[in-house]
């Protein structure tokens, strides 16, 4: 590729994989212009349509394994799993993760959003590691990924059909996933529409053994100790008198559907239409209760059945022109509509704040909770497309992100234990209402000195609002206010709280890579991220706390600032001996200054985010595989991740209601120092350009600190290795696949959620159920299967 030849059309990208077994020739366009694999002189890693088929890859949990310096913990179809990059995260692991707040940003094409689309219909899937403020902006405080879909073909029919049917260990039952996409010339060169759409069942393996027949008057646990030692759940004949059964609650239930229209006036005018939805639905958390009462593995202790709905619209419009070959016009406008329905045990919430429930012997509660995300983003560039030794690309980004939630605790019988007139049992309500508003520009300009060598250099400026109204009631005791008399439900004025904050700035980055050969580039990048402070979405406290409940933030506990990072990474890209031998290594050093960490309110235990300091984040990644004959290939990666506070965070950590300091040196939690995979590939040649296809995979998965620097009875959650095979036929039309992953069903622990110090904490006679393990997926034996037109 000669001097400033590199193509402007970013959006008009091929399908995404290059030749057979040739990563490097995989075409992306994470710098917003078309280039190979091999020539983009940043660290980018992409897997195409070709690898997310052959490893079975339906969305960001499973894509982590195979990206070196990635970590998703696998929370379920309840949420869409914390994306973590380069170990820059702060929050404690979750057993019902969110990427909400994650420093990742993730993209459909040109539009951010918060949701995990399936990954169906996709060309290619690129991974940008470290921070990418210049050209995304905010939420790239560590990275960037971006799904690329395949686009409308306006000469050729087409249709991928895609089935796959699977028993899973532990479960009752069978799942099964299907999708197709459909590729439809309207009018030759100028209308094609393109639809793509799925349906994910499968079966779950958690079982709920104790959920209560009637609440307010079953007994939670029949077994109690009068000593306050601990207990049981009782006798046979006991739990069937207060307990029923559900099992495989941990179920996916997903529809997925995406279509676009593409209108092209000619080969430089086009716009594409886009519509996407995705539903969800399943029944319960995949987690365990850690063993409490007696419990097993694959068992969740929980009282109630914990159903979560979520879905969500996108609406875009991509505009592409092209001015006169100068420069590539590219407008995109998008809407996103989310909405999520959640119902949960609240009991040990409740009980570990010590408010003396556990009084009422039929105590128990749930929570329900309605969310609403809507997103309007637009973005406008010029990308240039003059060709000669100088490039560029500057634009305009405008991002408004409203949030709201409706919050509800109920307490089933006790308020008539209480002597209370409130027949709905409600104990606790909260709404919030949150906006935030960014607008930035951009631009980048890249000179080629030589053919060979380039240097680059980007700018932004930020600027943003974000702004928090929200309001809470204790309906049962009124936290020292009048109580509100039944029905009614009243905010008082002092329970409601409105607050504002924003900032604005500047990011920028310089890069530059020098190729060898066609077959060795070496590049040199400095870039910083950002990430937007809020207000947290909780009513302050009145001072001094009245008597009663207080479920309120402190004053230090009521907003947070923005936090930023800086990079610095050295790395290589090579193609050697014939393209039989291809890697990728890097070296990065991240600083992180004001974390932002996820904490508790002293009075409630209501989450919020607070600044905790400064960390940093080095290692080392690597990508590569290396063909030892024509029919066998080897491929592998690893990172090496060392993050850690390089000062210490006072009280950022709350556990039991106590403050805690996060130490200087303290590991940072959620993701791994060490991770891998191996797999090893055979292809054996039929007749009539047909094949067998042997795999063999092993990823490696290092121990994870539940809690920066263990501070607050944080800890170690163990490393594991998993397996996975396939042997698969291969033809023009039709792929047929025996898998297995997980082969030996590992069992292992993939998250904690609260602290240990709330296992088998007793108050009186009742044991909490408060702690929990986030558990890996079992082993999953099936047949998949693809046919191509």
């Amino acid at each position: 590729m000669g001097v400033g030849t590199t193509s402007a059309f970013a959006q008009d990208a091929p399908a995404g994989s290059g030749a057979e077994g040739d990563p490097n020739e995989i075409v992306v366009t994470g710098s917003r212009r078309q280039t190979t694999l091999q020539d983009a002189p940043i660290n980018i890693s992409a897997v195409s349509s070709e690898q997310l088929s052959k490893q079975r890859i339906d969305d960001i949990r499973s894509l982590a394994v195979f990206t070196p310096g990635m970590t998703v913990v696998d929370t379920g179809p309840a949420s869409t799993g914390t994306i973590i990059m380069r170990g820059i995260n702060s929050s404690d692991t979750s057993v019902t993760g969110s990427q909400r707040e994650s420093a990742v940003g993730v993209y459909l094409g040109e539009v951010p959003l918060y949701y995990d689309f399936k990954l169906i219909d996709i060309s290619r899937v690129e991974v940008l590691q470290g921070p990418q403020g210049t050209l995304y902006g905010l939420g790239t405080l560590a990275g960037a990924v971006r799904y690329m879909p395949n686009r409308p073909d306006t000469d050729d029919w087409s249709v991928d059909a895609h089935g796959r049917l699977f028993g899973m260990s532990h479960s009752g039952s069978f799942g099964f996933n299907g999708d197709v996409a459909v590729n439809v010339p309207i009018v030759t060169d100028h209308i094609a529409f393109r639809t793509a759409t799925g349906y994910f069942d499968s079966p779950g393996f958690i079982d709920y053994n104790y959920l209560l027949q009637k609440p307010g008057i079953s007994d939670p646990q029949p077994g109690r100790s009068a000593t306050g030692a601990g207990g049981s759940f009782g006798t046979a004949a006991q739990q069937a008198a207060n307990f029923y059964r559900k099992k495989d609650v941990n179920y996916e239930q997903t529809f997925t559907t995406r279509n676009q229209l593409l209108l092209e006036a000619n080969p430089d005018i086009k716009l594409y239409l886009t519509y996407a939805h995705q539903q969800t639905a399943t029944g319960g958390r995949q987690a365990n209760g850690a063993g409490v009462l007696g419990t097993g593995e694959y068992e969740g202790p929980w009282r109630y059945l914990e159903p979560t709905d979520r879905k969500a619209d996108l609406y875009a419009a991509e505009l592409n022109i092209n001015l006169f070959g100068f420069a590539q016009l590219v407008s995109t406008t998008a809407y996103t509509n989310q909405k999520i329905v959640s119902h949960r045990d609240n009991t040990d919430l409740l009980l570990d704040l010590d408010y003396g429930y556990e009084a009422f012997p039929a105590f128990s509660s749930y929570n329900d909770s309605t969310a609403y995300y809507r997103q309007f983003n637009e973005e406008v560039r010029l990308v240039s497309s003059h060709g000669g030794p100088f490039s560029w690309v500057i634009g305009g980004f405008y991002n408004n992100l409203r949030y709201y939630n409706n919050y509800q605790e109920h307490t089933p019988g006790f308020a008539n234990f209480a002597g209370v007139n409130r027949p709905d049992d409600l104990e606790y309500i909260s709404f919030v209402n949150t906006r935030t508003k960014e607008k930035a520009a951009y631009g980048e300009g890249t000179f080629h000195i030589t053919d060979a060598w380039q240097v680059t250099g980007g700018i932004r400026y930020f600027k943003y609002d974000a702004f928090a109204t929200g309001g809470t009631d204790t309906p049962l005791f009124g936290g020292g206010l009048t109580r509100t008399p039944y029905p009614l439900i009243q905010f008082a004025p002092s329970r409601i709280k409105s607050g504002s904050t924003g900032d604005d700035g500047v990011v920028w980055k310089a890069n530059t890579s020098y190729k060898f050969s066609n077959d060795l580039l070496a590049y040199f990048t400095y870039s910083t991220g950002y990430r937007t402070g809020n207000v947290n979405r909780v009513a302050p406290c009145i001072l001094p706390l009245p008597p009663g409940q207080n479920v309120c933030a402190l004053p230090s506990e009521l907003a947070y600032g923005p936090d930023k990072t800086r990079n610095l990474e050295i790395g290589v890209r090579a193609s050697l001996f014939d393209k039989r031998l291809q890697f990728s290594l890097d070296g990065f050093h991240v600083d992180w200054s004001d974390i932002q960490v996820a904490s508790q309110t002293v009075n409630g235990a209501v989450g919020i985010t607070v600044n905790g300091g400064k960390a940093v984040s080095q290692g080392v990644e690597f990508t590569g595989q290396f063909k030892v004959t024509p029919r066998l290939l080897v491929q592998g990666t690893y990172s090496y991740t060392d993050a850690h506070l390089t000062e210490t965070a006072p009280g950022v950590v709350v556990s039991q209601g106590v403050q805690y300091d996060a130490p200087n040196g303290g590991r940072l939690p959620g993701s791994t120092k060490h991770s891998g995979s191996a797999g090893i590939t055979y292809t054996h040649p039929l007749a009539d350009d047909r094949d067998l296809e042997f795999n063999w995979t092993a990823t490696y998965t290092g121990d994870i600190y539940s809690r920066i620097g263990l501070a607050g009875n944080g800890e170690i959650i163990p490393d594991y290795t998993t397996h996975r095979a396939s042997i698969t036929y291969r033809s023009k039309l039709v792929d047929v696949s025996v898998f297995a992953d997980n082969i030996f069903d590992k069992y292992a622990v993939i998250a904690v959620e609260n602290d240990v110090s709330s296992f088998n904490q007793v108050r009186t006679d009742v044991v909490e159920r408060y702690y929990a393990y986030g558990v890996l997926t079992p082993r999953r034996v099936g047949i998949d299967f693809r046919f191509h037109y």
